[in-house]
């Protein structure tokens, strides 16, 4: 049932996004009189599970949910249908427009995943407010670090004062601005001083998928619910207890039993706890595949960690654009560090698949649009790379004819496709092989 929800959001995600996308493509190109031949939620390779034409257009849902497509007249694309082009331009025809025209067609989709973020965040904003862990807050007694944070550098007590000269004020944003950034400055022993991440130090934390890096100063945590099957529980842990240590060491930082249960998959971790004031220890099974126990913990004597700020709807349209914004900037920062191969970066790119299996497994509305904006910039700017098959490559290739003033033969662009389609196809190939695999062994091995 919990998987079910999980491909249910994902899914319902997917279609919201693709639709949309698309969508930006056949208005702007209904807008310049071009006829659309096909609108596809998913790719219909081979069969489609559902089609019925309407007017000039035939809509569609296709059995492969990657994507999805507009054909328009006169444009060499996802379909490769190259036989149109064989005769004279139609004045309905993509081909036969002007260029600028033509751009603005290829741009209608990222053009709305862009407004649609907006948008999203403007509602989530004024019905649930803006909500963030505050840097401010928890940094308050300094930072705890777990092995990662101190193998790159770090010690026991540092505040981050800024990172490439800006300070943060959302801590669940600091890890990411550490991994992107290159300038970090840290307050050590009430010094401000400088801290150079290598390559290899971010591959580190990348490897441990930020588990354990950095986390609040604490000294206690209270177990707040279990899920269904606890090893915790059964070992006699309950509701209300206070865990003050692990594996004989007092607890410096929420993460650390976390810490400690990953490390030892399939054997077991010593919980010291009080219970009503009194001393206990209590030794738990660890799970041999999640590397967990079974518990829910929340920060004794939290002092609000969580900032929310309200809004109204028009107060929050500008909180809204200043957000999408950011996680633009955010993916170009992302796409850098990918291309990095030092830093292991490209080995955590996941696919729809990997996504999936990450995705809450109880609904969630203001997660799932908060998610779903989220996804949607990374779409944009996915799409606006300039790479061929994608609407970057149409576009780059326009922008090229709108400035030299030669148009990319039907031959050469047929070509470009072709190569872009096999680049595309080939990652999407290693993404959900890993995703898959991933899961596989999780289960199996």
């Amino acid at each position: 049932m919990d998987t079910l929800v999980q491909i249910a959001q994902l899914v319902l995600m997917l279609s919201i996004l693709v639709i949309l996308h698309e969508f930006g493509h056949y208005i702007t190109a209904k807008m310049f009189k071009v006829r659309v031949e096909k609108f596809y939620l998913f790719m219909d390779a081979g069969f489609a599970l559902f089609k019925k034409k309407i007017g000039e257009t035939e809509w569609g849902i296709g059995w492969l949910p990657i994507g999805g497509y507009v054909k328009l007249s006169g444009m060499i694309d996802e379909s490769m249908d190259t036989e149109q082009m064989k005769s004279e331009p139609k004045p309905w025809e993509f081909r036969s427009k002007p260029a600028w025209q033509r751009l603005i067609i290829m741009m209608g989709g990222i053009i709305v995943n862009i407004l649609l973020a907006w948008f999203i965040y403007t509602v989530v904003y004024s019905t649930y407010g803006k909500k963030y862990v505050s840097t401010e807050m928890v940094q308050r007694d300094g930072l705890a670090f777990g092995e990662t944070g101190l193998n790159v550098g770090f010690k026991n007590g540092d505040k981050i004062v800024s990172v490439d000269g800006k300070y943060q004020e959302r801590f669940d944003r600091m890890i990411l601005d550490v991994l992107l950034g290159d300038d970090i400055k840290i307050q050590r022993d009430g010094k401000v001083m400088d801290l150079k991440l290598t390559d290899e130090n971010k591959k580190e934390i990348l490897d441990k998928e930020g588990r354990d890096f950095m986390n609040p100063m604490v000294n206690a945590t209270v177990v707040d619910s279990f899920p269904k099957q606890s090893f915790a529980a059964d070992a006699g842990l309950m509701i209300g207890d206070t865990i003050v240590g692990v594996n004989g060491k007092p607890l410096m930082y929420r993460a650390q039993v976390s810490e400690q249960a990953f490390k030892n998959k399939g054997g077991s971790i010593t919980l010291d706890i009080k219970r009503n004031g009194a001393p206990l220890q209590i030794k738990t099974k660890v799970d041999k595949e999640e590397g967990t126990i079974g518990v829910f913990h929340n920060i004794v004597g939290n002092p609000e960690y969580t900032v929310t700020e309200h809004y109204n709807f028009f107060t929050a349209i500008p909180k809204a654009m200043e957000e999408s914004y950011f996680l633009l900037v955010y993916n170009v920062k992302q796409f850098k560090l990918i291309l990095r191969p030092s830093t292991g970066a490209y080995k955590h790119v996941k696919s729809v698949v990997g996504i999936a299996s990450n995705m809450p497994t109880t609904w969630n509305w203001e997660f799932f649009w908060k998610f779903t904006a989220l996804f949607s910039i990374g779409l944009a700017f996915m799409n606006v790379l300039p790479i061929p098959g994608l609407d970057g490559g149409h576009a780059l290739f326009t922008i090229a004819e709108m400035v030299t003033g030669k148009k990319l033969s039907d031959k050469a662009a047929s070509v470009v496709q072709t190569v872009g389609m096999v680049i595309l196809l080939s990652l999407m190939v290693l993404t959900f092989g890993k995703d898959i695999y991933d899961i596989i062994a999780k289960k199996f091995f």
